[in-house]
């Protein structure tokens, strides 16, 4: 027993020294070399969050395997945190297939260094970058806005229903003129996305890759598995939007809001909560009244409800 609380003392001894150590050296970096000082303390501290989210990821799929749930019952936080990680992990494939040759690993830094937003994951990027690439990805995604109204404005001159199809026209001309439609008048048309030609199947391939690019989804793919990926993509939202539902919007932060807005067509960087919370509000009203054969109008009203938002 002796020897054992000896060699813990030890440890203890020699843990506090490398902490010691390591502060000297850190405010060493701070002080001699601040800008290197960010990009080290960032990388250090994604590592660490890295880590737990790793653990964290592991308690929810034991939790899933024991209690023999789907990804749709769990939580909402736990469902937006698997949803998240299988979306960092897959962006992290191409760095780790680099750095597989030997000596590659310097390749790698250099590559991480000049190209952050397109290769490291959220964990490695400042708090200005965060801001930045955000904004950044927003503006790729609304290039493609105009486009999915156009498509919808031209797939409604050829709709069977008269009423319906000069409601929607007039809808698709509002929002070309600046204003937002309410969520009510898109529920009211929700019919018009059930069958052709803007039932999720029958879109036009063009209006497909807009939409996939909405959803920040490569676009070079084949038809099908255009539509495939894109009604996955809507339906997993759909998901989570009655798992956030049935939590309350008055249980998130500011920083899951603004996460839950992105995720969903609105660049929520620059607003505050009450606005982010309000986005919300109107979208879950729309949102969870649709089934899943209305996925074709949830995915465009990413783009109708979020275009000309404030």
């Amino acid at each position: 027993l002796s020897t054992k609380a000896g060699s813990r003392s030890l440890l203890a001894a020699l843990a506090s020294k490398v902490k010691h150590i390591n502060g000297r050296y850190e405010r060493f970096l701070e002080k001699t070399f601040p800008r290197f000082y960010v990009l080290y303390a960032t990388f250090t501290k994604g590592i660490q969050a890295l880590f737990l989210e790793v653990k964290e990821i592991r308690k929810i799929k034991s939790k899933m395997s024991q209690q023999r749930l789907s990804v749709q019952q769990l939580p909402y936080r736990e469902m937006e945190r698997l949803r998240q990680f299988r979306r960092d992990v897959i962006k992290a494939i191409p760095i780790g297939i680099i750095a597989i040759p030997p000596f590659a690993n310097f390749l790698v830094i250099v590559l991480m260094y000049f190209f952050p937003r397109q290769l490291l994951i959220r964990y490695f990027w400042t708090p200005s970058q965060q801001v930045e690439f955000l904004d950044a990805y927003d503006a790729i995604r609304r290039d493609s806005y105009p486009d999915v109204v156009r498509s919808i404005a031209l797939a409604a001159r050829s709709l069977p229903e008269p009423q319906l199809q000069k409601r929607l026209q007039e809808l698709c001309a509002e929002v070309q003129r600046g204003s937002q439609p309410r969520a009510a008048e898109l529920y009211a048309v929700r019919s018009l996305f059930s069958g052709s030609p803007l039932g999720l199947n029958k879109l036009q391939v063009s209006h497909v890759k807009a939409l996939s690019q909405v959803l920040f989804l490569t676009p070079h793919l084949p038809a099908f598995f255009l539509r495939h990926r894109l009604r996955s993509h809507v339906l997993e939202i759909r998901h989570l939007d009655r798992a956030m539902l049935r939590l309350g919007l008055g249980q998130l932060s500011e920083e899951e809001l603004k996460a839950a807005c992105y995720l969903r067509g609105l660049n929520s960087t620059h607003l505050g909560m009450s606005e982010c919370r309000a986005w919300l509000e109107q979208w879950l009203g729309l949102s969870c009244k649709l089934q899943a054969s209305e996925a074709s109008l949830l995915a465009n009203s990413m783009v109708l409800l979020s275009l000309n938002y404030l």
